[in-house]
């Protein structure tokens, strides 16, 4: 039999050296690349869509996971001066208001996605980050567990790029796979993933409809409204295609605007080109079926249009590497801490129902609101270990491709703690070059010190120069 596989070999351009390449510009990868940057760093980060920001921005997944734990808020460090800049440029929702920031437990803070793009460029320049914007990771150059550079694909072609410490903040775990990296790779180790959804934008909004009241109060009310009684009488009507009983939603960012959040793509591989083709022709069609929803059951939403659906699919789960240690359920329901926590987080294990049956809504609600989630005032430790695949020298991770198990990651998945991660490896990194310490044998204790100075929220008693092992 005839093999598909050949050898092809070639020379390319090599580039100028950088202390750290950030592969992905999402929330991890911005916060990694501005933190290293802002120690004096040499930083490359390279982002394969046209601006930072991810999921928040090119997803249009434009609401923050909570950032309190009903009491205080818990996010620090770039992610609190993110969040004040943010506020002072009245960035956010008109409805949004102080507590969604510093009091309430399971609070989604909607953001206007174009004013976080133009933040997000001013901190990395600011900074001195060298962007690359259309730019992919397409290999890796290795020396046993050492990474000594990447190759970079965009429209000039191929680079090499050598640098001394690098970052996968790709969510998909790209360039830990480009270097070997052991993975879980979801869809084909479980036969099951969380779905994905391409989100959206609509205008011709009516929130001065009574319906909405004044405040954020009536806008609550309409959205578990829409879940709890106007979906289900939509799909008892046979309105819908598939009879998916839940979604997020809409969430206001602006006097006459919204952002959608609604239409699961089932059983989508994020690591088949194929696969995400066909989801995005999906996504597309459900995106106008659900505006067409709104329009026919919600109140307010009679004149709204779709005026764009986003330009990448909102993945919630592919790839995870086998890191140092695994952050799981138990951690969890035990609200952990650990002496080498580099960040605090309370969020319910999101993980949206696999399809579109009855008992597979009830599994979601019941772990969404059931007894394992965090209280207020509780939270569970994220320990610096889960960011280090295992064995490694010169590679980070952060994000959603983190070691945990399925609900934890639920959890952990969003965007505010996604920030946290990325300048806790950003920081390791710097550490790394300043000491000569390897990645998997980092001195922790001295990285949440630094993280503490630079404004992070880590309330461990006890430190440990050494990371968390199972």
């Amino acid at each position: 039999m005839a093999s598909n596989e050949y050898t092809f070999q070639r020379k390319i351009r090599a580039d100028e050296t950088y202390d750290l390449v950030v592969a992905g510009g999402g929330p991890a990868g911005t916060a990694a690349a501005v933190c290293a940057a802002r120690q004096g760093l040499k930083v490359l980060l390279v982002e394969a869509t046209g601006c930072l920001g991810g999921m928040g921005t090119s997803g249009l997944v434009a609401s923050f996971g909570p950032v309190a734990d009903g009491t205080r808020m818990l996010v620090g460090g770039f992610m609190k001066e993110l969040l004040e800049r943010m506020w002072a440029e009245g960035a956010f929702g008109p409805h949004v208001v102080p507590e969604f920031l510093h009091s309430q437990l399971n609070r989604w803070v909607p953001f206007q996605p174009e004013h976080l793009k133009r933040i997000l460029d001013d901190m990395a320049v600011a900074a001195g980050v060298e962007l690359r914007f259309f730019t992919r990771v397409v290999d890796a150059d290795l020396t046993g567990r050492k990474i000594n550079g990447v190759v970079l694909s965009n429209v000039e072609g191929l680079r090499y790029v050598p640098a001394r410490t690098f970052v996968d903040a790709t969510g998909d775990a790209t360039l830990a796979a480009l270097a070997g990296v052991d993975c879980k790779v979801v869809l084909r180790d479980t036969d099951t993933v969380s779905p994905s959804t391409l989100c959206s934008l609509v205008g011709g909004m009516n929130w001065a409809d009574p319906a909405y009241g004044e405040d954020w109060r009536g806008i609550d009310e309409v959205k578990n409204r829409v879940r709890s009684e106007l979906v289900p009488r939509a799909i008892e009507d046979g309105f819908f295609t598939q009879d998916d009983r839940f979604f997020p939603g809409m969430n206001r960012i602006g006097d006459r605007t919204a952002t959608l959040n609604a239409g699961h793509v089932f059983n989508l591989d994020p690591l088949s080109t194929r696969s995400m083709s066909e989801g995005m022709v999906l996504g597309r069609k459900l995106a106008l079926e659900y505006v067409e929803f709104y329009r026919k059951y919600v109140p307010g939403c009679e004149q709204i249009e779709l005026l764009s659906t986003a330009p990448v699919m909102g993945i919630r789960d592919s790839r995870r590497i086998v890191g140092e240690f695994e952050l799981n359920i138990d951690d969890f329901r035990g609200k952990r801490q650990f002496p080498d926590q580099v960040a605090v987080y309370n969020r319910p294990t999101d993980v949206h129902p696999t399809d579109t049956s009855k008992a597979e809504y009830e599994r979601f609600l019941k772990d969404f609101h059931g007894k394992d989630n965090l209280g207020r005032g509780e939270f569970v430790g994220i320990p610096y270990s889960i960011l280090v695949p295992r064995g490694s020298e010169n590679l980070w991770v952060a994000g959603r491709c983190h070691s945990s198990d399925t609900k934890v990651h639920g959890s952990i998945r969003a965007q505010s703690a996604a920030y946290m991660m990325g300048q806790a490896v950003g920081t390791a990194a710097a550490q790394s070059l300043a000491t000569g310490q390897p990645a998997s044998d980092l001195d922790t204790q001295a990285l949440v010190t630094t993280l503490r100075a630079h404004g992070a929220h880590l309330p461990q008693p006890q430190l440990s120069r050494h990371m968390t092992r199972r």
